[in-house]
């Protein structure tokens, strides 16, 4: 659920950390909640950077730029905890 997707516009932190840690779960995106596993990508940072600068540049979403900066301090916060209803 990447199109026009209100998780992945909400929080470039979160994506970061989804991408370089997984997620595995309930999460509500644009209203409808999905329930699946998204495996860690074992990427370097600029990859990373790179594949979600051009998901937020594509299918509608909010155009960021995401830079390898980012993504080393993202992923030096580890794992997504969801919550229920996320």
């Amino acid at each position: 659920p990447l199109a026009k997707s209100d998780f992945l516009n909400a929080d470039v932190t979160r994506a970061i950390r989804v991408v370089t840690h997984g997620l595995n779960g309930v999460i509500q995106v644009n209203g409808k909640p999905f329930n699946g596993v998204m495996p860690a990508w074992e990427l370097s940072d600029e990859d990373i950077a790179n594949v979600l600068t051009y998901a937020y540049n594509t299918w509608g979403n909010s155009g960021k730029e995401v830079t390898p900066a980012e993504v080393n301090k993202a992923r030096k916060l580890g794992k997504i905890k969801l919550k229920d209803g996320e």
